[in-house]
């Protein structure tokens, strides 16, 4: 195994036993040919379990609902990169040179959708239980930080709350449109309560960005953009 990945193992707390798993783990889409984009599909699952069994089992008195937000908290794409930050992920990405010339490898998603594919690929290579190990080191500090109080919620969360709390449609989010190299792409989604005569768009760098910007908007335009629990 190359040295770089000797290095990573070492950050990771995990080295690779496969090679090719783990530059495959590494490589964002603008290089072409094979990617991540599966491994992170495979990750974004296993992660959402392995963080929903370590919270049910820290908190045994929590509601769903609170444990459905701490979830969110801590499988977040901004948590994601952090997490990202922390094994300075962005040195070892594999990426097509525009993205490395436009400077978006140190871009949120990508370091996110990076740790989600690294977890699909040690799941792969080790199980669920080396896998489990693995998470819960690299997520021991954030575990042991949290509280039952509420987490701030996101504008999709805080919309969605809203509308059950009154007996209301639940908002309804449709892509408008996708523009842009594939490494590139501009999402505009719409967001329709109610509430309002017509929908509402944003745009972001993926559709869930553009989904959070558009209930943002959403909210500002009926008041409630600075209301916790509405």
């Amino acid at each position: 195994m190359n040295d770089p990945l000797l290095k990573l193992g070492q950050r990771l707390h995990y080295a690779f036993a496969d090679e090719k798993l783990a530059q495959l783990a590494l490589t964002h889409r603008s290089k072409g040919g094979k990617n991540n984009e599966r491994l992170e599909f495979l990750g974004d699952s296993i992660l959402s379990l392995i963080i929903s069994d370590a919270l049910f089992k820290q908190f045994p008195q929590a509601k769903e609902g609170k444990l459905t937000r701490l979830r969110s908290q801590l499988v977040r794409g901004k948590t994601l990169a952090s997490v990202a930050r922390e094994f300075e992920l962005g040195e070892f990405l594999i990426l097509g040179s525009s993205v490395i010339k436009s400077g978006e490898h140190r871009r949120e998603s990508i370091l996110a959708d990076t740790v989600e594919a690294l977890i699909g690929a040690i799941y792969l290579e080790s199980g669920l239980e080396k896998t489990r190990e693995v998470v819960l080191i690299w997520y021991q500090s954030r575990l042991q930080d949290l509280t039952l109080e509420d987490p701030v919620k996101d504008a999709k969360t805080r919309l969605q709350e809203y509308q059950q709390k009154h007996r209301l449609r639940l908002p309804v989010y449709d892509v408008q449109s996708v523009v842009g190299p594939t490494n590139e792409q501009v999402f505009t989604v719409s967001c329709s309560v109610p509430e309002l005569a017509s929908p509402l768009t944003a745009k972001g760098n993926s559709r869930r960005h553009a989904e959070q910007a558009a209930a943002e908007r959403v909210l500002k335009q009926l008041g409630l953009q600075n209301q916790e629990g509405v």
